[in-house]
């Protein structure tokens, strides 16, 4: 049985905090690891929907543990819930420190996405039976 930490939803992104990347305390900005949360929210949002998809809100953002440079910022998620036009995507970013060490929870959040056509508008998201065969909502691309 593994001590590691366990994770919720699916790896979606990862990346490496570089130092162009920090505040002038050293750490990685904390819009930087929003943007690459929202980045993957909006790839689990997308392939729910099937087509664009914007991010309307986040809730329940909180900060747990700051980002590093050199950190591996590993971003997970999930659909939440689904209405007519929006989904809420559950979003946790997670760090290895030094490359392959340590492990933890940096940050979690909800983000909201609505569902539009090529105007703008919003549009209904299509109920899962009715997604094509080859989507497959929990494979790793």
């Amino acid at each position: 049985m593994s001590s590691e930490p366990e994770s919720k939803g699916r790896l979606t992104t990862r990346t490496v905090a570089m130092p162009a990347d920090t505040n002038p305390a050293g750490d990685i900005f904390g819009g930087w690891v929003v943007s690459q949360m929202d980045l993957a929210a909006g790839i689990c949002a997308g392939q729910r929907a099937q087509t664009r998809v914007v991010t309307v809100s986040i809730d329940g953002m909180s900060f747990i543990r700051p980002v590093k440079v050199g950190d591996i910022l590993g971003v997970y998620t999930y659909v939440e819930s689904i209405g007519r036009t929006s989904m809420n995507i559950h979003v946790e970013a997670w760090v290895r420190r030094g490359r392959i060490g340590h492990r933890e929870k940096v940050t979690e959040a909800s983000f909201k996405f609505v569902a539009i056509d090529d105007d703008g508008k919003s549009m209904p998201i299509p109920a899962e039976e009715d997604l094509p065969d080859y989507v497959d909502l929990n494979s790793d691309f």
